[in-house]
């Protein structure tokens, strides 16, 4: 069975309030004062019923609004940055292809001392070849094996040696100084940087 609703069941009191008072009426049992007290009774009723009325339409909107979704506004795609010009090396690769004496300093007052250790070490000189791309065979940070890098340049002027990407990255090595005799170069990434120091390279004599 279905349930009579609030605004139903009030609908039906009025049409049962009318008909009844409007009988008495005409049997000669009820004054016409009663007559308007049951019209005052009705237009109470009445009133109470437009304002139930009322009240379900509006719970029925509301409902509906509930179960509305508002459209969404998605948010702009963001744009990816433009990738960085590479910047040209000050310093040619052929310019350091060869035979060098190696040594390292942590105190920049060990240099030149240092630069005469590794002028020693030109007996068993470390070699930097030519790659097969245009730069230059060498070792990364703790790896045994040497392979090609590139020599990179940057918007601040500094040049640095390291695998292709952008220039200064972990892997990198920055060139300190460079006379075309003596190179200097320290690793960007710290502990590497703490471990090798400043690696000093003197240019080998050429063999006889």
């Amino acid at each position: 069975m279905l349930r009579e609703t609030t605004c139903e069941r009030e609908g039906n009191l009025l049409d049962v309030i009318a008909p009844t008072a409007v009988l008495r009426l005409a049997a000669g049992r009820v004054r016409p004062e009663t007559v308007r007290g049951n019209a005052m009774v009705r237009s109470r009723n009445a009133r109470a019923v437009a304002n139930l009325g009322f009240a379900c339409a509006l719970t029925i909107f509301l409902g509906a609004c509930g179960s509305m979704s508002l459209p969404s506004f998605s948010s702009s795609p963001s744009v990816a940055p433009e990738p960085v010009p590479e910047v040209p090396a000050t310093i040619r690769p052929d310019e350091i292809v060869g035979r060098w004496g190696l040594a390292s300093f942590q105190n920049p007052s060990d240099r030149a001392r240092t630069e005469v250790a590794a002028r020693a070490q030109c007996k068993q000189p470390y070699v930097i070849g030519a790659g097969s791309s245009g730069g230059v065979i060498m070792h990364l940070a703790d790896q045994a094996t040497p392979q090609e890098l590139r020599l990179k340049g940057s918007p601040s002027g500094k040049n640095y040696i390291g695998p292709p990407g952008p220039a200064g990255a972990d892997q990198d090595r920055e060139i300190v100084s460079f006379d075309g005799r003596v190179l200097i170069t320290r690793f960007i990434e710290k502990d590497a940087a703490n471990r090798y120091g400043n690696m000093v390279y003197v240019r080998c004599a050429p063999r006889a």
